[in-house]
Formats: structure tokens, sequence, C-alpha cells
């Protein structure tokens, strides 16, 4: 047993898992210490799938070999997390070893959860429905966008968490945009559970006249049902009217965006929340109940948005907390909330929203006016933020805006030295 107890464990070896663990070799903690398990072989860099779906990168370039990007030094063990026992304190793999360890840090991000919907998981089966939230889908939006000759360009938007919440408006940007300019005579349909085209006023501002623009028919509380994939039907339940009428919506061209929740393995854990996400302390990461433990990225319950840059500004944040626990303080570092969500308006224009727990902007960028549409913010997604995702944020570099700059260790490990 003695080979299977780590110092510190990490579950998942996504943005969250792997940044958190560069982070801390750079602060000081042994590589030789840390453990990540992670089954996947492949490493994806999600946000780019909006511009897969919208003809603009291929796929592939979203993809590494995750041998690549662990950490030197730190062990890959390569599989998934069937059993969590904080108590005891060991994982469980999906190969059937039992893990002990004295620290857990849980990023295991969220799954789709494709069953939630009725006809969903049929759907995507079939020539007119798509999804940028796969790897292997976000193709099959780009050939439905060059191949739609006219109709009703559905667009769906949930109201249960998920990741990139501004994912299901910006490929529906895209399209609109593409249609205008190749002259489609398209009906685009925005069916949002939510109650407005964004949660923050100030770029919910910018955000509408952007729907007015394209012509969008966008419909608010309408929270997607069902699909009856052969009938090429949406149906929707009206939620702000407490009757809950429903309506139906005949497309030739559906993107969906699969409800989401935390893993199974998260789920039927003592970490979890009634909904099923890891109970955290919102500035410092730590789990409310077990204090060796810590969680990060997609499937913690803070509130704000699972975005990369939140997982991103997480993670040196856990990373610092972790050792001042481990050394038997108290954290001190606090996230506050931090999400950049990058909203691509159409072909070459981009606008960046950046905010907080407040709900208020917190623009990073200097000298640059980020509340408007830009061809530079384009610019940035296309080639800036995935250049800065490989080479700064996974191996634990500085980020000099953004929202993710490290902390300062040396003051931590200068409270660490205090009497």
């Amino acid at each position: 047993m003695a080979g299977n107890h780590k110092r510190v464990l990490i579950i998942g070896g996504g943005t969250a898992g792997i940044t958190t663990a560069a982070h801390l070799i750079r602060a000081g903690a042994g590589a030789n210490q840390i453990a990540i398990i992670e089954p996947s072989k492949t490493h994806f860099y999600q946000p780019l799938w909006t511009l897969v779906g919208g003809g603009v990168v291929r796929k592939e370039t979203t993809a590494r070999e995750e041998a690549r990007l662990i950490p030197r030094g730190v062990e890959w063990i390569n599989a998934g997390a069937a059993e969590i026992d904080p108590v005891g304190r060991t994982v469980v793999t999906t190969s059937g070893v039992r893990i002990s360890y004295d620290f857990l840090i849980v990023a295991t991000g969220v799954e789709l959860d494709l069953d939630a919907i009725p006809g969903l998981r049929e759907a995507l089966g079939t020539p007119a429905v798509s999804t940028n939230y796969s790897y292997h889908l976000a193709p099959k939006t780009w050939q439905l966008l060059r191949n739609f000759r006219g109709g009703v360009a559905l667009f769906h938007m949930p109201g249960t968490p998920i990741k990139c919440p501004g994912a299901p408006q910006k490929i529906m940007y895209l399209a609109a945009d593409y249609f205008r300019k190749h002259g489609v005579n398209a009906t685009v349909i925005y069916g949002s559970a939510l109650p407005g085209i964004y949660g923050i006023k100030e770029y919910a501002a910018i955000l509408n006249p952007v729907v007015e623009r394209y012509g969008i028919d966008a419909r608010y509380n309408h929270q997607l049902v069902a699909i009856e994939p052969s009938r090429q039907e949406a149906t929707f339940e009206q939620t702000a009217d407490p009757a809950k009428p429903r309506v139906t919506i005949r497309y030739d061209l559906l993107h969906v965006t699969p409800p989401q929740k935390a893993p199974a393995v998260v789920r039927k854990s003592a970490l979890a929340d009634a909904q099923g996400w890891v109970k955290v302390d919102q500035h410092t990461m730590r789990s409310v109940d077990y204090p060796n433990v810590f969680a990060l990225g997609d499937v913690g319950n803070t509130p704000n948005a699972k975005t990369g840059a939140s997982a991103c500004k997480q993670a040196p944040v856990v990373a610092a907390n972790l050792l001042a626990v481990m050394h038997g303080r108290e954290p001190e570092m606090r996230y506050d909330g931090y999400v950049a969500c990058p909203i691509v308006t159409g072909y070459g224009k981009m606008l960046l929203c950046e905010f907080d727990y407040t709900k208020n902007p917190t623009p990073t960028l200097p000298f640059i006016n980020t509340f408007k549409e830009r061809y530079d913010m384009w610019l940035l997604k296309k080639y800036g933020l995935p250049w800065m995702y490989w080479n700064i944020a996974l191996p634990g570099r500085t980020v000099p805006f953004l929202g993710a700059v490290t902390p300062p260790f040396e003051a931590a490990q200068e409270a660490l030295a205090r009497p």
C-alpha cells in the first residue's frame, strides 16, 4: 500500500488540474509529491470549438497529447476516478486501484447530460442537429452552416449551469453573419431559458443591439424540454408564465447545448452539495467539510460562470492555499470570482466580457476599450488566447492580464515563515 499513497492527489488532468499542479511545483512543492488521475490521452482546448463550428479553425488544432502536458516529475495515473472517500482519504480508480492521499484536489470538470432532454441524444445523430460542446461534433456544425439553404436556424441555451455559457450565442452570431454574407434566407431563433441575453447589464447593453442587427428572434425564459428529431421539432416550456405553457418550434437547423452535470464520482461522494457540485468556500476554494480537500474549475459550486479563465484564476489560489494548509496555516489567498467570457459576435468581431462576484465589469486589458466589438479581440480569440493557454497558463506561468495573474507566492512563503 505504501506505493499507492500520494502526498497530493489531483483528480482531473484538464485545465484546472494541470494548471494547479504546475503552480504547486513553481511554488515549491516537489513534483514527486503530486499525482494526477486522468483517463484521457488527449487534452483539448475547448474554447476554440466555437471557431471549429464556425469553419475558422480545424478541430485538430485544439488537441494535444496529455502526456506532453503533465508537469515534469508529476505522476500520471492513466485511469478515471470511480470512488472518492474523503473520510478515509482514499480514491478508487476505474482500474480498481485504491490510492490514499494526504491532500486532494478535485478538478474533474463536468460531463454532458445527453439524456436530460428527451430526444436530444437521438437528435444529435440526425443531419440537422449538432453541438459545439463536442470535439467530434463541432465540425458537423460547420457542415450544417455551410450547407444551409434557408429556413429556421434554432439555437438553444439551457438554464442550468454549463461550461462556457457564452458559447451558445457565439455560434448563433457566426451563423447569422454567415447567412447574411452568403444571401441565405434564414429565420434565426434563440431559444434561451435565461431572462435576457446576458446577466451583466453593461454587456447586455452591447449584445442586445447585436441581436437586433442580425434580426434574431430571441425568445427568453424558454426552457427546452423535448426534441422530436423525426419531425425536426423542439418543444420549449415558457417558464415566466406560472402556467408554463409549451410551444413547439420546427427547425431546419438546430444547435443544441446539452445540459451538464458533475461526474457521477463527485455526485455520489460526500463532497457534493444537493446539486452534485463540490462544496467549497468561494474565496479559498477549500472544501467546507474536509479541510484537506480543495476543488476548482467547473466542478466547484462557486457562484460564477464556469469558464477556462475562471479555472486559470483559481489554480494559483488553490496552490497557494494548499501550501499554507500543508504547513499548518490557514488559507490566505482569495479568488474574487473573476470570469473572462470572449463573445464572438461575427466573423472578425469579438466582445470581451470580464467580471467578478460583484457582477460588475472588471476589464483587465490595458489601453484597450473592451466595451465594444473589436477586430483585435477576434485575433486574441483566434490566436492569442490559444497560445497563452498552451505556453503560459498550463505551465503555471504569470499571465499579465485577463485576471489570471499569479498570486505573489513570495508573500505566501513569507507568511508561512512567520512565527
